[in-house]
């Protein structure tokens, strides 16, 4: 029986983790891609998406039969214990202090394009983006699905008008140009792009919210990665097409500048509005997804019990305020270090990829048949990723050994925190 009000169907789920995966990444990755395998990034995004989809197929099983808000860490506690349900709750948390301010650094940084900000004034601006999520989280988890909705609409409608201004697809650039000769630029694209589909395991959280989460909740998750991938390579047709790309430097602007060349001075606006609330929704759909996971660990008598209770429309708003909190003190101390989004987005990726990794080895454990094979493909993918990320790695490794040498030593254990384990399915 679900503990939250279920509220989501599948077109508010698709709008969810479809705007939570596209994020920041629709204005950046596509030039990156295309600068590291020119026209073979095409099939880069081909590739990729069939890479993510066992992934995406393992979480909507674990998902369909175990929909709980504490999302991956419950997972990962129901195969291996409440020991590695316990790290991997601090690991994910650990994201907070690290990839949040990033996503607000880069949010008002569409602002800046348009208009002169200084410092003060970039703070004041993310604070106001967290107060807008505060606000919208305090409302039925179905608002929050109508809105990303509704931004999901408007990446679609931006990338369609690129593509109908622009006259594509053009006969001089192939939807799937022949890659004989490329192959080996495939990895380079690839290793940008597998961040794009970061996100998933923040959706898990809400799967206790929907109306019939196991029907809704896998195809909301696969068709939400699906409908992510294509507007990727239907962005990255669009940068082929036009080349405005191929300097990293300047890669970041690539879609203002494509914008700039189909409409004139006043595609500026636009691209700060949609990239604006790209990064909104990208950010709501994780600070809603750690809510959950601390006011599930509340509910379960794992952290204070005040942090459990719901407001009159049955969300978590005392765990949501403690999260914005915590954000708004993180980015002030992100802005006043001078912390750069480089610097934090590369700490939190590993902690990512470690999450993903454990979930898949717990599909591995909790799944049965053709399911349980899919969830150790997964498990072995997740590992060559975490290898290829190579130092940017020693981030998450050394903080999940350092949070497992405090729990050896009881300092992280809370009374009541009992592992709940389940026989597989």
């Amino acid at each position: 029986m679900s503990r939250l009000n279920k509220e989501l169907g599948l077109l508010q789920g698709i709008g969810l983790l479809s705007t939570s995966l596209l994020g920041t990444g629709i204005f950046v990755v596509p030039a990156l891609a295309a600068t590291a395998a020119g026209e073979a990034s095409l099939w880069a995004w081909m590739i990729l998406i069939a890479l993510v989809l066992p992934v995406a197929f393992t979480f909507a099983q674990l998902g369909r039969h175990y929909p709980h808000a504490g999302g991956a860490p419950h997972l990962i506690g129901r195969a291996f214990g409440p020991r590695l349900e316990r790290l991997s709750a601090w690991l994910f948390l650990a994201v907070l202090p690290v990839g949040l301010p990033a996503a607000l650094n880069i949010a008002s940084g569409f602002w800046q394009a348009v208009i002169d900000l200084d410092r003060s004034q970039a703070l004041a601006i993310q604070l106001a983006t967290l107060g807008a999520i505060l606000l919208l989280g305090q409302r039925p988890a179905k608002a929050s699905g109508l809105v990303q909705g509704l931004i999901a609409l408007a990446i679609l409608a931006t990338v369609g008008l690129i593509w109908w201004v622009g006259g594509l697809p053009r006969a001089s650039q192939p939807l799937l140009p022949p890659i004989q000769g490329s192959w080996h630029l495939l990895p380079a694209a690839l290793g940008v792009m597998f961040w794009c589909f970061v996100g998933i395991e923040a959706f898990t959280h809400l799967g206790e919210e929907f109306k019939r989460p196991e029907r809704d909740f896998p195809l909301a998750l696969l068709l939400g990665v699906v409908l992510a991938g294509l507007v990727y390579w239907a962005c990255s047709v669009a940068v082929l097409s036009f080349q405005v790309y191929g300097d990293v430097a300047s890669d970041a602007a690539s879609l203002p500048r494509l914008l700039d060349l189909l409409l004139g001075e006043r595609a500026r606006w636009l691209v700060a509005g949609v990239g604006y609330l790209a990064c909104f929704a990208s950010m709501n759909v994780y600070i809603q997804g750690f809510a959950r996971l601390i006011w599930s660990l509340a509910d379960e008598g794992k952290l204070p019990p005040s942090l459990a209770r719901r407001n009159r429309h049955g969300v978590p708003a005392r765990a949501l305020l403690l999260v914005v909190l915590s954000c708004a003190l993180c980015a002030s101390l992100a802005g006043l270090l001078n912390l750069s989004v480089d610097d934090l987005i590369r700490y939190a990726n590993g902690n990512f990829v470690v999450i993903y990794l454990l979930s898949m080895a717990a599909g591995a454990v909790l799944l049965r048949g053709l399911w349980r094979w899919l969830a150790a493909f997964s498990t072995l993918l997740c590992a060559l990723v975490l290898a290829m990320l190579g130092k940017d790695a020693g981030y998450a490794l050394a903080l999940f050994g350092l949070l497992a040498l405090l729990d050896l030593g009881r300092g992280l254990r809370a009374p009541g925190w009992r592992g709940r384990t389940s026989a597989p399915l």
